[in-house]
């Protein structure tokens, strides 16, 4: 069953995951978009989907954190796949909330969509640099400082 949130930025629940923060993920999402204009849909799976769509899209065969899919149409951004129970193991295994880690993984998410990347180092701090900077305006800490 797929339960769809309505907001002007789409948000789909494609996972018996109970989201912690579901009427949020919008807000992020909107911060992360920083301007940005276009549709954008977020959806949270399962850990099938997110293995057959990283399978199909990275050519990897498991389930990962956060997928961004880029957009060909006129005024839409892209697409943000969140994998659930990957979000909730990393949020326990890196002690944080699984709510600030949902938070983090729109973010990452979006600004995969704006151009950012993490591929080489100096990509990845002004990548993170943003993510703290976002993330810090809802009061949600570094989520950099507690990685092991």
């Amino acid at each position: 069953m797929v339960q769809v949130v309505k907001d002007p930025i789409g948000v789909q629940l494609g996972s018996d995951a109970n989201v912690p923060n579901v009427d949020y993920l919008s807000e992020y999402a909107r911060a992360a978009m920083e301007g940005e204009t276009g549709a954008l849909c977020i959806r949270v799976v399962g850990e099938l989907e997110g293995r057959e769509l990283n399978l199909r899209y990275c050519a990897k065969a498991h389930a990962t954190n956060v997928l961004s899919f880029f957009s060909e149409l006129p005024d839409s951004l892209g697409d943000v796949a969140i994998c659930a129970p990957v979000v909730e193991a990393e949020a326990k295994t890196q002690s944080k909330s699984v709510a600030d880690h949902y938070a983090h993984m729109v973010v990452h998410g979006v600004l995969h969509l704006r151009g950012f990347d993490h591929g080489e180092a100096t990509q990845a701090t002004l990548m993170e640099e943003r993510e703290i900077e976002i993330l810090g305006r809802f009061g949600i800490a570094d989520p950099y400082e507690s990685d092991v």
